[in-house]
């Protein structure tokens, strides 16, 4: 047990510490955005989450606003793909949702050069004609999972990968 003499000294100094940081600590926070404060371009945006908008915390709102401007500046070709790649997501059954979330991940514990070689092996990939396309992905779907495996592993600058359908997701 601390002396009693020290002890108020002690208190003073934790009081005079508590105090210097609620003025950082309260500039940290993010004031909450209610949706009639909205811009009728946000309104529109974030349409679906209109009945829990003022129940989200300030900073969810915050980050919602933000991806709302960073949407707002992407071209309207970009927008059309995220809205296709949504539709697509969309029309997956929990199995194909699933199995994306997997080679996702997969893709994600690969070395970035790895990861580039299989970028620049589906860009070429999705070059081919149909046709060519339809036979790898047959051919891919054919193969042991270890087959796969090795495939993934030694695949080269020349290499072409089986699309995305091969890996569980649905066709356009």
């Amino acid at each position: 047990m601390l002396p009693q003499r020290l002890c108020l000294p002690l208190l003073f100094t934790l009081m005079l510490g508590l105090m210097a940081a609620a003025p950082s600590y309260a500039q940290n926070q993010t004031a909450p955005h209610p949706w009639n404060t909205l811009s009728p371009a946000q309104q529109n945006m974030l349409q679906p989450l209109q009945s829990q908008w003022n129940t989200l915390s300030p900073k969810r709102q915050e980050r919602m606003l933000q991806r709302t401007q960073d949407w707002m500046k992407l071209p309207p070709e970009k927008q059309q793909e995220i809205r296709d790649r949504i539709a697509r997501w969309q029309q997956m059954t929990p199995d194909q949702r699933e199995l994306a979330r997997e080679n996702q991940h997969l893709y994600d514990t690969l070395p970035p050069a790895k990861q580039q070689e299989l970028h620049d092996a589906f860009k070429r990939f999705q070059q081919l004609p149909p046709d060519q396309r339809d036979a790898l992905r047959r051919q891919w779907q054919e193969q042991s999972p270890e087959q796969r495996r090795q495939w993934l592993q030694h695949i080269g600058p020349r290499s072409t990968m089986p699309g995305k359908h091969a890996f569980g997701m649905p066709r356009r």
